[in-house]
């Protein structure tokens, strides 16, 4: 699977750093280049879409308000998905406590001209074949664009775990979509 999203590091750098200094047009900026990425990722997670938009919005208010100490590293992206992980976690947490909601699920599919309805569905049906770790992995690779290291960083799992999950994913996604 290629990336879906060519999600430029150094712009997103700049992004942080003129948040850092209150420009607002920045943190529009960066909506645009990481919305479909924090969003996807943080449905794979939380299977509804009200949670994972709340969640969405969440993580860009952390982002302004912690811009200020954020540290050029190469890495705003694993950043930005680290402060939607933790956001996922916790309202994991608190909906564990009194939830009998049913959980939607459904995939995010940012818009792609390349892809017909049809294709999506297809898709979308391929990744319900995938556990919920497999399924964070695929989507924090292909859509979000993250490098295997960066996701073992912030799923902390060993690099070995998360590529052979990954490997054994997308062959259960071709298993899938051949047998279809």
């Amino acid at each position: 699977m290629s990336n879906v999203n060519n999600i430029n590091l150094v712009a997103l750098d700049e992004h942080i750093t003129k948040i850092a200094n209150g420009d607002k047009s920045a943190l529009a900026a960066l909506y645009n280049c990481v919305s479909a990425s924090v969003y996807s990722y943080a449905l794979s997670v939380l299977k509804n879409r009200s949670d994972a938009e709340d969640v969405l919005q969440d993580t860009l208010l952390e982002v302004w308000n912690s811009a200020p100490k954020y540290q050029q590293m190469g890495k705003p992206m694993a950043w930005i998905i680290t402060i939607t992980r933790n956001f996922c976690l916790m309202n994991l947490r608190k909906k564990s406590r009194f939830s009998d909601e049913p959980l939607e699920t459904s995939v995010y599919m940012p818009e792609n001209e390349g892809l017909t309805s049809d294709d999506k569905i297809v898709i979308q049906s391929c990744i319900q074949t995938l556990g919920n770790d497999e399924r964070e992995i695929v989507i924090l690779h292909a859509v979000s664009g993250l490098k295997h290291r960066e996701i073992a960083e912030i799923l902390k799992l060993p690099l070995s775990t998360v590529l052979s999950k990954y490997n054994r994913s997308i062959k259960k996604l071709r298993k899938t979509l051949s047998s279809d």
